[in-house]
């Protein structure tokens, strides 16, 4: 089911992954690769696990059963700052920056992973022989996203696209090796969605990065994925390349829509 690669370099190896509710299976046995290398989207109905799978390939919840090896190494029940200082960080549905802090507060905040400094003396400057590193990273981010001359505006103050952007910044001051981006199109317009395919292609390319993308806007996945794989009540119906999913009548009556 899983599409031949150019390069097999496996990043990721998700094993049997499932997480219960209660009752409510919401990712139910799991297992996929994903390339170095590669940008991968994840799709699937509303309700259909996206984002919690999400949230246990990033340690923010704790599998039922199942494994992820990230290069080689068991990540699984790892906290997420464990992950995050291994080389994978996310951005979120729901966005969640400091509203209260300044755009460039917020990519400093997230270096701290990076750094020897705490993770509020490397953003005020208390450990100033890291002060400048951190800060001269912090605008180059936010020169990439295209929000340098905001960078001193409140976070809260950002629209709803202008937030998403500065999450990306913000993830990225993680240096990742790979990068989760949950609903990154989210809010966005026609116009925007077509920048946003482009932009993704330049960070992937810029920084060496693999990407895992969950995002409703089937037209985005399917000109911006390498690979799809398509979750419905929480298994995995589909794998493959944007073409063959397409295709896949499970795909269609399960998320595209039947006749």
């Amino acid at each position: 089911m899983t599409a031949p690669h150019p390069d097999p370099t496996v990043v990721l190896q998700a094993r049997n992954m499932t997480r219960r509710f209660g009752g409510l299976i919401a990712v139910n046995d799991v297992s996929f690769d994903v390339y170095e290398g590669e940008i991968f989207g994840l799709i699937g109905p509303n309700g259909a696990g996206k984002t919690t799978l999400f949230n246990l390939m990033t340690g923010l919840t704790p599998p039922s059963a199942g494994t992820l090896t990230y290069r080689g190494t068991t990540v699984t029940g790892l906290q997420p700052n464990r992950v995050a200082a291994l080389g994978m960080s996310r951005t979120f549905q729901n966005i969640r920056l400091f509203r209260g802090l300044s755009a460039l507060e917020n990519v400093k905040i997230a270096q701290h992973v990076r750094t020897r400094a705490g993770l509020w003396q490397g953003v005020f400057g208390t450990s100033r022989p890291e002060e400048a590193q951190v800060e001269r990273r912090a605008w180059e981010l936010l020169d990439l996203v295209g929000l340098s001359d905001r960078a001193g505006e409140l976070a809260s103050n950002f629209s709803y696209g202008d937030q998403r952007r500065l999450e990306i910044a913000r993830a990225l001051a993680t240096e990742p090796r790979v990068l989760l981006l949950d609903e990154p199109a989210a809010g966005m317009n026609t116009s925007e969605k077509g920048q946003l395919t482009a932009f993704i292609r330049e960070v992937r390319d810029r920084f060496d990065l693999t990407v895992l993308v969950i995002e409703h806007h089937v037209p985005l996945v399917m000109n911006l994925c390498d690979r799809v794989a398509v979750l419905n009540f929480g298994l995995l119906i589909a794998m493959g390349d944007p073409a063959s999913v397409q295709r896949d009548p499970k795909v269609i009556e399960a998320y595209l829509g039947g006749e």
